[in-house]
This record gives structure tokens, C-alpha cells and sequence, in this order.
């Protein structure tokens, strides 16, 4: 039984340079052997081939949104549907990862019943198919030593978690903007330990343009993106790495010292994660952001006179 799956939505592989990094990143994960499953969700195209070709199991039966978006909620349930791994972690189909990858995750299962593993990426700019010979990983990690950057603790690019964790998810849009950022929050809320890994665990993003998007858009500008928005709760549920409650270091799990900017940040998301008062969590990040949240209030205003307009012209 393997003690891991792996589990993802690729874009459509027709883009060459989307079609290499997928291909380099699906190989990564095949490379870990037989103790982690790989499953490949969606009806993309080219996405069937990859599958047969890296010998993992498709599943193409996912559900969408009115644009033909896959759903997160239909992706993880596919995933829970079709394995039995203790262990479930969705990856971005452009993310390559270290062999030492599933060790750690069984150090985090043993050390937690559960909890949401998370960290930030190394990006490096990959243009050609990755050689995977006897230590190939070694090659990578000197050109991430070498080029790559690391992305600031916005997002997260996996998420590591129990199969009994995140049984029920709202219907995002997956590759939009907000869903991550709820995943972190959902795990805070419920008490769950949110692990920074970023320190263990070495996962590297093959850079690329937005040329998948509709009209080539950063994801985060797109109406999608504002729906996933509203199913998490609104802005003040959109969490990040910072939120994290522990860090994961040497193969050890520890607290995350709260002082400094962690405690204040703390202060402001009490409402929210501890009393789930949402009207308490809008006035401590006024108090908190007063330009933004001012910035914020007025643009829902306007954005709510606008709509009246064409009734009162009726």
C-alpha cells in the first residue's frame, strides 16, 4: 500500500514550455518509487497521454465551474475516492520534488494525528526536459543552490495533510487566487497544527508566464478569483505561511515563537480563528490596517452604488 499520493490538476499540456515543466515535475514524483501514488485530475488536453506515458492513473471525471474550471472540492474528493494512502498532498503540476520529500512526511504523521504541512518554493527558470539519471537530484539542488530564488511566504505550492483532514471543501476555482489561502486558515480554525516546512523540505517551482490564463492575466485578477474569495469568507480568511503555528526544522516539529510582529498578527486573526466572529475580525484589522481597511470599505461602496445605478435609471 503506498504511504503517499500525490495528487494534482496540470494545465493543458500543448503549451511546450508548460508541456516540459509538467512532464519534469510528474517525473519527480515518479521517481520516488513505489511507496507514493501519483494521480493525475482533468480532462486536459495531452493530459491522458502524460498519464500513460509516466504509468499513474488518470482520472478525468472532475467536476467544473460555468467557465470549465476544475473545483477543488471535486479534485480532493477524487483523490480520497481513488486512494488509500494515509497520506494525501496536492502539488502544483509545475513542482519538482526531493526524494526526501516522503520521509518527511511520515516524520510529520508520526509526530501528529493531524495537521497542514505547507512551505514556500525555490522558483528557478527551467527551459529544456530534466535528465532523470542515477542523482539527478543532486544536479538539481546545485542549479537551485546556484539560480533559483525564494519565493516570499504568500502561497503555498503543496499542501500536506492526513486523509482524514479537509473532508469538506467549498466549490473553488482551482489555479485562482484564495483557495490556498483558505486551506490555512481552515486548518487554524480547526485547531489543526499549520507547519511551515520551508526549512526541511526543498520544492522547486519551474518558472512560466500566464499565457494559460484567459486574455494571459495573473491568476489573482481574474472574476474567478473573487468567487473564491466570497466562498472562503471574505479577505480576512485568506491566511499565508506567516500564519503558520509551528515550523518544521532537522526533522523536528516546534512552536513558532509568538513575538514580535507573530504576536500582533495573532491579536488580529483572534476573532476570526478562535471566536469565528467575522464582524469582530473586520473591526481588529481596522484597528490594525486603517488605510487598507478604509481602501477596502471604500471600494465596496462604490462598487455597491454602481450596481444601483442602472435601477434608479430603470
Amino acid at each position: 500500500m503506498p504511504d503517499l499520493t500525490i495528487f494534482t490538476a496540470p494545465k493543458p499540456f500543448t503549451n511546450p514550455h508548460i508541456n516540459i515543466i509538467q512532464r519534469n515535475a510528474i517525473r519527480s514524483w515518479v521517481e520516488m518509487g513505489s511507496r507514493v501514488e501519483v494521480l493525475l485530475i482533468g480532462r486536459e488536453e495531452g493530459l491522458a497521454e502524460a498519464a500513460a506515458e509516466f504509468g499513474v492513473r488518470h482520472l478525468p471525471d472532475v467536476s467544473t465551474n460555468e467557465q470549465g474550471t476544475p473545483l477543488v472540492s471535486s479534485i480532493f474528493e477524487l483523490a480520497r475516492q481513488n486512494s488509500v494512502s494515509p497520506l494525501l498532498v496536492y502539488v502544483n503540476a509545475d513542482i519538482l520534488l526531493f526524494p526526501e520529500f516522503l520521509d518527511t512526511a511520515l516524520q510529520l504523521k508520526d509526530t501528529t494525528e493531524k495537521f497542514l504541512a505547507v512551505g514556500q518554493r525555490w522558483d528557478l527558470d527551467l527551459r529544456q526536459g530534466l535528465a532523470f539519471h542515477a542523482g539527478w537530484e543532486h544536479a538539481l539542488r546545485d542549479q537551485v543552490q546556484a539560480n533559483a530564488r525564494l519565493h516570499p511566504a504568500s502561497g503555498s505550492d503543496y499542501f500536506l495533510f492526513p486523509r482524514a483532514c479537509f473532508t469538506d471543501i467549498p466549490a473553488f476555482a482551482i489555479g485562482r487566487a484564495g483557495w490556498d489561502n483558505w486551506m490555512i486558515f481552515e486548518a487554524r480554525r480547526r485547531r489543526w497544527p499549520v507547519v511551515d516546512a520551508t526549512s526541511d523540505l526543498v520544492v522547486v517551482h519551474q518558472d512560466h508566464d500566464y499565457g494559460h490564463l484567459p486574455g494571459g492575466q495573473p491568476h489573482y485578477r481574474l472574476p474567478e478569483t473573487n468567487v473564491n474569495i466570497r466562498l472562503a469568507g471574505g479577505r480576512r480568511a485568506l491566511f499565508s505561511l506567516q500564519d503558520a503555528g509551528y515550523q518544521l526544522s532537522s526533522g523536528k516539529l516546534r512552536p513558532i515563537p509568538r513575538r514580535g510582529k507573530k504576536f500582533w498578527r495573532e491579536v488580529e486573526t483572534f476573532p476570526l480563528v478562535s471566536l469565528r466572529s467575522t464582524a469582530l475580525a473586520e473591526l481588529t484589522y481596522a484597528i490594525f490596517h486603517p488605510l487598507k481597511a478604509w481602501g477596502e470599505w471604500r471600494g465596496r461602496l462604490a462598487y455597491k452604488l454602481k450596481s444601483l445605478i442602472p435601477r434608479e435609471n430603470s
